[in-house]
């Protein structure tokens, strides 16, 4: 179901627009006749030089770095978290080209930047929003029956950005009478990250962390700690998720 999801989104103007940015250098360079038109002195003709082969290997390799950092989980976090670094990378390569081309390039870059914003995530979600940590601790304990499933993040953090429309499509889904959806924003209520360990400083690898509460006491929280005192690593991906809390259950 999320790979439709994604799929639809891809038609929306910005991933078609901002593919076409970043694959535009290429494209051109490779196709007959544009390539001519645009590169008449090129050697060899529609194809790479060197330095051009050296910048999309030093591009592929920072996308792939920046995606793992950012927490990226899914085909359409990848190619966002991609979209700044490979127009980048073509905007050296026009102004290596052609400075006048590069200028043309910038241009547009910006354009695009100011006027095709990134669409947000406009489905159906039922979370509940904390603004205390003691808001959440009444709710936890008013009917110890329900199952809470608590969010923690910040509205800085990439992984949290990223992780936010599937939280939120998991709380569509799954919400019951017995089993809730909750987020608080450590950011600005810091007191909850300080009750529940929650390390929100900017280099932290617990954002976000998500909490299970059962009979009203944390039953399972992730990423979680190992015996060693290390973070172990989780994907903050719907099929995880599930995977994770239906085991818990058991």
């Amino acid at each position: 179901m999320s790979l439709k999801r994604d799929l639809k989104l891809l038609l929306k103007p910005y991933y078609i627009i901002n593919l076409l940015m970043s694959l535009g250098y290429l494209m051109a360079k490779k196709m007959p006749g544009v390539c001519n038109i645009l590169f008449p002195s090129s050697k060899p003709v529609c194809e790479l030089d060197s330095r051009e082969t050296e910048i999309l290997f030093f591009l592929a390799v920072v996308v792939m770095i920046r995606s793992r950092k950012t927490g990226s989980v899914t085909m359409l976090n990848y190619l966002t978290s991609s979209f700044v670094y490979t127009k980048i990378a073509n905007l050296i390569l026009w102004f290596y080209s052609d400075i006048r081309m590069g200028l043309v390039y910038g241009v547009l870059f910006v354009l695009i930047g100011l006027l095709v914003p990134e669409p947000t995530y406009s489905g159906p979600d039922k979370v509940t929003y904390f603004r205390t940590a003691n808001g959440l601790d009444d709710e936890i304990n008013n009917d110890k029956r329900v199952v809470w499933i608590v969010a923690f993040y910040t509205a800085w953090n990439p992984s949290c950005v990223n992780f936010a429309p599937v939280f939120a499509q998991l709380s569509a889904d799954y919400d019951l009478d017995n089993l809730k959806f909750g987020k608080i924003d450590v950011g600005r209520y810091p007191e909850a990250a300080v009750k529940y360990h929650v390390n929100d400083s900017s280099l932290s690898k617990q954002l976000p962390t998500i909490i299970l509460f059962k009979d009203g006491k944390e039953a399972v929280r992730r990423p979680m700690v190992d015996s060693k005192g290390k973070l172990v690593k989780f994907f903050f991906t719907e099929v995880c998720i599930c995977y994770l809390f239906k085991s818990t259950s058991k």
